[in-house]
């Protein structure tokens, strides 16, 4: 690519960072620009539980890419830099930095402003001790309050939730979860898979589900929540030095909005599979975005970092001129670890697929031949369509989670049926592996239920 391009991006997370990468290799000549409301450059979110925990000895660790790489790639970089309009017809965007205002012409532009957190409504939650974890700065003051607290209350037992619990609890405070829904993980595993997760976590973590914290209490800071069971009206009182909201994430649309772009029913800006708006020459990506879901083919938010850079390997090509295109949905294939539990999944929970017909198989198996000691459990779930076989999802726990899962995801993204799949040829060696894994064995009794 030798064509001059103005490429402005606005946000500089996992998304935008990449976009700019991805623009850089595609178009050497481009002159690109990001804009970062934040003090930071690309960073880890992710990592953020386990910096707080002291697992990542340091939190600026979290920073992948630095202002230097940055400026060694020729890529303009201003932090602490707020986009405050767009003008579509002029191509020009304005910003400001502390007092000054800039001005950005551009011949691409991609949004990559990422999400705010959820915070549901909660009497006196502007008392000291009240935190959401979604940057750096979240994460440095959690990290200094904790130092003096005892009791810690964690609102939502999604993947964060339970990432918080477990590094708090290894720091030595009491936790208490409260998740609003029926079950832990309800985004990611089915009822029976999640009941295996909450086995694992150890009893000295109380979990109250169907339940919303109503108060919090105390005298400028918090000392106590109220939480309500959603089902018997009862109440808990709980004691908490430091509560923590995990209850999710709202797009951050707010500028996508202004100029136009088609908001989804999530609230995300809807994107195709090369991550375009609809507005010409406007991309968006990551956590602010709606793109279709692969087996589904209905519209969902975007909330997986693995995804926004997809996208915005997508949106950086694109905008460079280069041509790249997505699959034709999302897969959401995901994985963390709970106390020594590998957990990962592929593709919609059960009670996602309701205008399917479906037929599931549970294994518990090892990942080890049984007569080779060191086996750890490993537990299956797969999801197929009745009618066409094609497999929908799989949800795995135990030794391996993650690698087994990306297996699967491999099927469901080459659109392969049961009947193919269970006669998968899987690597063995008795100190490795054995003989017929896991993810074929669980297939196999789908293939005889759906021969019933």
């Amino acid at each position: 690519m030798n064509e001059d391009k103005n490429i402005v991006i606005i946000g500089c997370g996992a998304g935008g960072g990449t976009a700019a990468q991805f623009a850089r290799k595609t178009n050497r000549k481009a002159k690109i620009t990001i804009f970062e409301k934040g003090k930071y450059p690309q960073y880890s979110k992710c990592g953020l539980p386990y910096a707080i925990s002291g697992k990542i000895p340091k939190i600026e660790n979290l920073i992948e890419f630095d202002k230097d790489w940055f400026a060694k790639s020729k890529i303009d970089l201003f932090l602490e830099t707020t986009v405050e309009k767009i003008d579509t017809k002029k191509k020009k965007i304005y910003a400001k930095k502390v007092n000054k205002t800039i001005e950005k012409t551009y011949d691409s532009l991609i949004i990559a402003t990422g999400a705010k957190p959820f915070k549901p409504k909660i009497e006196n939650n502007d008392l000291d001790g009240v935190f959401t974890l979604r940057t750096i700065e979240d994460a440095k003051k959690i990290k200094t309050y904790i130092k003096s607290c005892k009791y810690a209350t964690i609102l939502g037992a999604g993947l964060i939730g339970l990432e918080m619990a477990e590094n708090l609890y290894k720091l030595g405070l009491n936790i208490t979860i409260v998740e609003a829904l029926p079950g832990i993980l309800s985004n990611n595993l089915d009822g029976d898979m999640a009941k295996i997760v909450a086995e694992k976590i150890p009893d000295k973590i109380k979990i109250f589900t169907n339940s919303q914290t109503t108060k919090v209490i105390g005298n400028n800071k918090i000392s106590e929540v109220i939480i309500k069971n959603k089902e018997t009206n009862s109440e808990n009182k709980i004691p908490t030095n430091i509560l923590i909201i995990a209850t999710g994430n709202k797009p951050e649309v707010s500028l996508a909005k202004s100029i136009g772009c088609k908001i989804g029913n999530s609230g995300g800006v809807l994107v195709n599979s090369k991550s375009e708006t609809n507005i010409k020459n406007v991309y968006a990506i990551g956590d602010c975005t709606e793109f279709l879901d692969f087996i589904t083919a209905k519209y969902i938010l975007v909330g997986l970092g693995s995804i926004a850079v997809r996208q915005a390997i997508a949106a950086g090509t694109n905008a460079a001129g280069g041509l790249y295109e997505l699959p034709k949905g999302i897969l959401n294939t995901s994985t963390s670890k709970f106390f020594d539990l590998e957990v990962a999944s592929v593709g919609p929970t059960t009670a996602r697929l309701n205008d399917y017909t479906v037929v599931s198989a549970h294994f518990n198996g090892s990942s080890l031949p049984d007569y080779f000691p060191g086996g750890r459990p490993v537990s299956v779930k797969v999801i197929v369509d009745k009618y066409t076989g094609m497999i929908i999802s799989a949800q795995i726990l135990g030794e391996n989670a993650a690698q087994r899962v990306n297996t699967i995801s491999a099927a469901i993204l080459g659109e392969l049926d049961v009947e193919t799949f269970r006669k998968l040829e899987t690597a063995y060696a008795p100190p490795i592996a054995p003989t017929l894994d896991a993810i074929t064995l669980v297939c196999d009794i789908i293939s005889k239920k759906l021969k019933r």
